[in-house]
């Protein structure tokens, strides 16, 4: 049985790390993804990258749409190893923290929580106010995990693909999915 890995898109800067996500995760025979986006994210989308919408969606295995709340993936009797949202918005991240599921997204969410597989939340704002922080706090107590795609230097990068790719492969990694060729820190 193939491991199933929901992967969500939100409105936030930073598309590419979603992207990413579904690219790394797709040479996996034994991986299945499952992929819904927002609005805000086809937004983004066009804003900040170059990716046709067709491409995106041939990287995941399924793709689901925002307003089907009856999605497989809205199922807790649905297994999957976890969720990631790269990247998550501060919009999401409130509505998970709060558990207004009212979209596939953060139904998705809050039935990975409720059935306590892991959540891995990319989130991306700067500054953060103390609405976001207390959210980061709920979803952390929740059993989620907060993981801003902060770069690291260590494995000296020399592009930008270098480091989306090393902040995601870490993300993932949470997930226990390990990234081959992927430097870690001391090797």
């Amino acid at each position: 049985m193939k491991k199933r890995i929901i992967v969500g898109i939100s409105g936030a800067s930073g598309f590419q790390y979603g992207y990413k996500v579904l690219e790394l995760l797709k040479p996996f025979d034994d991986i299945e993804t499952h992929l819904v986006i927002t609005k805000g994210a086809e937004l983004t989308r066009t804003l900040e990258t170059d990716y046709e919408r067709e491409t995106l969606y041939h990287l995941a295995d399924e793709v689901h749409s925002l307003h089907n709340v009856g999605a497989s993936i809205a199922s807790g009797s649905f297994k999957t190893a976890g969720m990631i949202i790269a990247p998550c918005s501060m919009r999401t991240l409130a509505s998970i923290a709060n558990g207004f599921s009212d979209n596939l997204l953060t139904r998705a969410a809050d039935v990975v929580l409720k059935e306590r597989r892991k959540l891995v939340l990319m989130v991306r704002e700067a500054p953060l106010n103390l609405a976001h922080i207390d959210n980061m706090r709920k979803v952390t107590e929740m059993g989620g995990i907060i993981f801003p795609p902060i770069p690291a230097f260590y494995q000296k990068p020399t592009n930008l693909d270098e480091m989306v790719t090393h902040s995601v492969a870490h993300a993932l990694s949470l997930l226990d999915i390990e990234i081959p060729n992927i430097p870690h820190w001391g090797e």
